[in-house]
């Protein structure tokens, strides 16, 4: 059965706009809510869903909506607030509750929004389960009768509940104290929590990209924008930075330099610090993305290395078939499931910074073993991506390539899953080599899209 509403990472676009527009959603929460209901088991109680927000202003509205669709299945609501999306995940499971959603859109700008799912376990919804949502879509909305009908109750200690949560991840024997820590919130989900993690663990926290008035969410801040961290990080002098996106499950960091650490480093900062404590349980997953000299880093360590596909949902997925525990992408998305049922930028600061307190380490000390390798991407405008991926022409440019890079690289091409592109990646330990060898491959690809 083909997907009509549901991406990688739940319902998303332009507010406004089908489908995510008012009507559209309290029918999402609706059939979600029977959905929910049929699944659960009859214990005399209703069904619970937990729903949080980030800080984009449309949350309001859909917030309400999604509401109503819900009470209207005969669904108890609890609502969260502005929260992040890893706070969601974390409070559906502690409270024992059938699901948990979230609005948002991550990193996308604030007109954007779009509503994603967690499990009672505090995972995303297994695909047969968005499956039967989008089949319930397509009933009519019938409301319960009012003594079928859902309640709602604020959630007022949400927010204490999860710091809480997140400091319980560091081991309770260490702190921050004499660390100064520069974090930036993007104006988003984790401005009123992520600084207060860091200082109640002890450092000095100097807070930015914390005040968000409903349109200024990743604008100029976070991990989509580092750049004023950086500034920061220098200005004030502090030891180190971090950066989440708008729902709080990405993370970048920056050193007292100002040099920039994306999610491959920080994983191998966390993947190395674990073996080296005889605690890393099995390999590391990345995706299709992640630099090449992550995975000769990990063969060097002796850490078993998948690749899954881009998204975090992919490496989750491959994390639970293997067993392991350790996992992430380059964008920032990094599973510590021995933590966390789900990515949480918080979280994943954290096992950095004990990492660095235990073997007192600076990030470019704990990461000078991982030297990254040049790596360009370029989007090719296409009639239909996929199309063009076996083409004959094209593979013979990317045997071509492999050939000049001879074995010290590799090529990836990839058809967007949401435009007409197609993505050409080519990275290896010689810059010029890579960057001739992309463009090359990419004016091939223009050539033949063009030449129908």
């Amino acid at each position: 059965m083909s997907r009509k509403y549901f991406g990688t990472d739940g319902v998303r676009g332009r507010v406004g706009v089908h489908p995510i527009t008012p009507q559209f959603v309290m029918h999402l929460g609706y059939a979600a809510g029977k959905v929910l209901a049929k699944a659960t088991h009859n214990t005399g109680e209703r069904p619970g869903v937990l729903i949080g927000k980030d800080t984009r202003i449309s949350g309001y509205m859909l917030e309400s909506a999604l509401e109503a669709g819900l009470i209207a299945a005969g669904i108890d609501v609890y609502l969260a607030g502005p929260i992040s999306t890893p706070a969601v995940a974390y409070l559906t499971r502690a409270l024992r509750l059938q699901a948990g959603v979230v609005i948002s859109a991550s990193h996308n700008p604030f007109d954007d929004n779009g509503i994603k799912f967690f499990s009672a376990n505090g995972s995303k919804l297994p695909d047969e389960v968005e499956l039967a949502i989008e089949a319930a879509l397509d009933e009519p909305m019938v409301t319960n009768h009012s003594d079928g009908l859902g309640k709602a109750k604020r959630l007022d200690d949400a927010v204490g509940r999860y710091i809480e949560f997140c400091k319980s991840t560091f081991p309770y024997e260490m702190d921050l104290r004499g660390m100064k820590i520069v974090v930036d919130s993007a104006h988003g989900a984790t401005y009123h929590t992520a600084r207060n993690v860091f200082h109640e663990l002890g450092a000095d926290v100097v807070a930015i990209g914390a005040q968000p008035d409903g349109k200024n969410i990743n604008d100029g801040y976070g991990a989509t924008a580092p750049a004023n961290l950086r500034k920061a990080v220098v200005e004030h002098k502090a030891d180190i930075g971090i950066a989440l996106d708008g729902d709080g499950d990405r993370l970048i960091m920056v050193d007292a330099e100002g040099m920039l650490y994306d999610g491959d480093q920080l994983l191998y900062v966390i993947a190395r610090h674990r073996q080296a404590n005889n605690k890393m349980q099995g390999g590391v997953v990345g995706t299709l993305m992640t630099n090449l000299a992550f995975e000769h880093a990990m063969q060097k360590l002796g850490i078993p290395f998948k690749r899954a596909k881009v998204g975090d949902r992919y490496v989750m997925e491959v994390l639970q078939q293997e067993g392991w525990q350790l996992g992430g992408e380059n964008s920032g998305h990094i599973l510590c499931l021995d933590k966390h049922s789900t990515g949480d930028g918080i979280v994943s600061a954290l096992q950095v910074l004990h990492a660095l307190a235990d073997s007192k380490h600076t990030l470019a000390q704990a990461s000078s073993a991982l030297v990254m390798y040049p790596q360009i991407l370029i989007n090719v405008k296409v009639e239909a991506a996929a199309s063009w991926v076996k083409n004959e022409t094209i593979q013979a440019a990317v045997s071509d390539a492999e050939k000049v890079l001879n074995g010290k690289g590799r090529v990836l091409l990839r058809p967007s899953g949401t435009e007409p592109l197609l993505r050409v990646m080519v990275e290896g330990e010689d810059k010029q080599l890579v960057e001739q060898s992309a463009h090359r491959i990419a004016e091939v690809v223009r050539k033949v899209a063009t030449s129908k």
